[in-house]
């Protein structure tokens, strides 16, 4: 008998997990339906609660609080849902064109391809929050902080040229990344879609050259320049772009 306990325990414990999991992106889901339509402010806990069938205490223990789980919700849009979120960033399939890319303009390229989807998906969410930022210190924060996190993941983009030997040599690492956090900003894709009425291939396409130029540098096909082991090109991968 006791070696029929434990299979039956390791089963209850793998249900029970893949329970909890399944809760986790029914509150996503229904947090993120509920953020986009109502705003930040116009979205309660118990609100949430009752569109994703779970109990208050059930969020609170998940995500201990409303910017937490707001905080949730962005990272999964980006990541293109809560099942994928769930991944490895370096095991996404975006992420890994981009390792495993040996050339470093396909490499801009690649992560150029990530953008116009992150922001069609993030950018309700984004929006409401930056809007929202103004008026209430605790969400201005909760902006800083994506904001920040976000510029420590393009950087990441500007290490790997830069450890390749194809950043370019007038450019720093701190400035290339600016540039890539400035040009890749929600603000900028507004801009050019939202206002100017670009389609989302022609901006990608602008991102890519612009990126390329101002970050590349310009030396004759063929130059050698020196390549990373594929397990330095996982190291320098920090959150998905």
């Amino acid at each position: 008998m006791p070696d029929d306990v434990k299979p039956r325990r390791a089963y209850r414990s793998t249900r029970r997990a893949e329970h909890a999991a399944q809760t986790r992106r029914d509150i996503l889901s229904a947090a993120g339906a509920l953020f986009r339509e109502r705003g930040y402010g116009g979205t309660s806990i118990p609100l949430i609660a009752r569109e994703a069938g779970v109990a208050v205490e059930t969020i609170y223990r998940a995500f201990g609080s409303k910017t937490s789980l707001f905080t949730a919700v962005v990272e999964a849009v980006i990541a293109g849902g809560a099942q994928r979120a769930e991944v490895p960033v370096e095991e996404r399939p975006a992420i890994r064109a981009i390792i495993e890319e040996p050339d470093p303009r396909r490499q801009v390229e690649r992560y150029v391809a990530t953008q116009p989807g992150i922001h069609r998906r993030s950018g309700p969410l984004l929006r409401a929050l930056r809007e929202a930022a103004h008026t209430d210190p605790a969400l201005l924060r909760l902006w800083n902080e994506l904001e920040a996190a976000r510029l420590n993941g393009q950087g990441r983009l500007v290490d790997r040229l830069a450890d390749e030997g194809a950043l370019r040599t007038d450019l720093s690492r701190e400035d290339a990344r600016d540039i890539v956090w400035t040009l890749c900003s929600l603000a900028v894709r507004d801009l050019l879609v939202q206002e100017r009425g670009w389609s989302d291939a022609r901006y990608e396409a602008w991102l890519a050259r612009t990126l390329i130029a101002q970050l590349i540098d310009p030396a004759p096909s063929g130059t050698d320049r020196p390549a990373r082991s594929g397990r330095a090109r996982e190291e320098a991968v920090g959150r998905e772009p």
